[in-house]
């Protein structure tokens, strides 16, 4: 064989080795695309509200906020301001506001942070009440509401002050875990 022929073959040759190289140089220094690589946001969306609604076409969950920002690299997706309204059937209707907060994947968890804010609307059986935290996790198909941070609850005559919480909505229960200090007005004082 002559030279003019080995030429391009080697050519070729040395092509596909240093595109194999070059291959395994990228995939071994950056793992994974570099956009999944940065915690970037891909979509913001400003002063939204998402609306869930029940099997009988009654609103059920109202969330709104200030600012959206959802990142693909966790599937992640942060609020500013968020406020949460929550009624279902037979339930005292709950209003939470924050000054930021998390929702899983699924969109069934809320995590809300710093200043944040529960009360829950008076009905024939139960006044108003409020509730104040750092911290709150709410399980939205579960009705329940939790907290391992200091909380403290206000109702009509009423105070409770405590570390870690649960209010679970379905049978209006509140449980306090630690350090739980409790004020209540004789209804003679009222």
């Amino acid at each position: 064989m002559s030279t003019t022929r080995l030429f391009p073959l080697a050519l070729m040759l040395a092509l596909a080795l240093l595109t194999l190289w070059l291959d395994h140089q990228v995939r071994v220094e950056g793992g994974e695309h570099p956009a999944l690589r940065r915690h970037d946001p891909d979509y913001m969306v400003n002063n939204f509200t998402t609306t869930t609604y029940n099997r009988a076409g009654n609103a059920e969950t109202v969330l709104s906020a200030a600012q959206m920002l959802h990142f693909p690299d966790d599937d992640s997706t942060e609020v500013t301001a968020p406020r949460v309204m929550q009624a279902k059937p037979q339930q005292s209707r709950f209003t939470v506001r924050a000054d930021r907060g998390k929702i899983s994947r699924e969109g069934d968890e809320i995590f809300l942070y710093d200043n944040v804010v529960l009360v829950r609307e008076a009905d024939a059986a139960q006044p108003e009440g409020r509730m104040t935290t750092s911290f709150l996790h709410i399980l939205r198909d579960r009705s329940l509401v939790r907290t391992d941070k200091q909380v403290r609850f206000e109702e009509d005559g009423r105070e409770l002050n405590g570390r870690g919480m649960e209010y679970r909505a379905d049978t209006r229960e509140l449980f306090l875990r630690d350090d739980v200090r409790a004020r209540i007005e004789s209804k003679k004082a009222q």
